[in-house]
């Protein structure tokens, strides 16, 4: 049946995060699509939605590490007009480099960077030729911090960080929207002792936020426009001072002149 409500794709949206959108999109009248591994899940989501919210969902089964199902949901945002896209799928394997197998480093990067960006490439002519459309990126605060046990997790957050923003200064006056979102620790199944290595039991629950409350700050920051929200972050000024203390270095380094400390004598 034809619908007139516009239309939002999540990732990873078979629980925490990515379901919570799933929710409040429904409530504002987005018809969806949910990508998830978990077909159980997925139909039991998408049942519930369609009967609270009366809109149309369509769960469609796909792990995005596999080449094959990655490229299914490439063509899908390539040839129909989804209007959001929340790239929310990501993988955690915290622990040491040194020792760790392989495929744990091999696996973050292969879900958290290059699903992200081929989805993403796949997207945005379809947003720019209708000029409109918007797009939300789920990194992390480790983008800007990486801890003994997140070298691998840390660079492909900091990837996504530093993707989106080269995309918003790309896209800039298109009518395509490009938001960020840095969660601190919330409270997923991501930190289920068998995926991330770290059990969410260990961590100090005063820095734990719920999946909910990181959504809600999340699209509060997109309603505000902010191209960078912290929805743990009290003092937005923090972010703004380190913006300019960023352009402030990389400024200082357009010289062709070596730095006098590394002359010699």
């Amino acid at each position: 049946m034809a619908t007139t409500h516009p239309t939002a794709l999540i990732t990873g949206a078979s629980s925490g995060i990515g379901a919570v959108y799933a929710d409040r999109l429904a409530a504002r009248g987005h018809d969806l699509i949910l990508v998830a591994r978990r077909a159980d899940r997925l139909d039991a989501l998408a049942a519930r939605l369609t009967q609270q919210h009366r809109v149309q969902v369509r769960p469609v089964v796909a792990d995005l590490a596999q080449a094959q199902d990655l490229a299914r949901i490439e063509q899908l945002l390539a040839t129909e007009p989804v209007e959001l896209l929340v790239n929310n799928a990501g993988l955690a394997r915290l622990g040491p480099l040194a020792g760790a197998h392989v495929d744990d480093a091999m696996a973050q990067l292969s879900l958290n960077i290059v699903a992200l960006t081929r989805l993403t490439q796949a997207v945005l002519p379809g947003f720019k030729a209708r000029q409109r459309g918007t797009l939300i990126n789920i990194a992390s605060v480790l983008a800007l911090q990486s801890l003994p046990i997140s070298a691998v997790y840390s660079g492909t957050k900091a990837y996504v960080l530093a993707f989106t923003r080269g995309l918003q200064d790309e896209l800039a006056g298109t009518g395509v929207r490009l938001q960020v979102v840095l969660p601190g620790v919330t409270a997923t199944d991501l930190w289920s002792a068998g995926i991330s290595g770290v059990p969410l039991a260990a961590l100090d629950p005063a820095r734990v936020m719920s999946a909910e409350a990181m959504v809600d700050a999340a699209l509060a920051g997109l309603a505000r426009g902010e191209q960078v929200t912290w929805p743990s972050v009290e003092d937005e000024q923090l972010w703004d001072e380190f913006e300019r203390g960023r352009m402030r270095l990389f400024g200082a380094s357009q010289t062709g002149q070596v730095a006098s400390r590394y002359l010699a004598g």
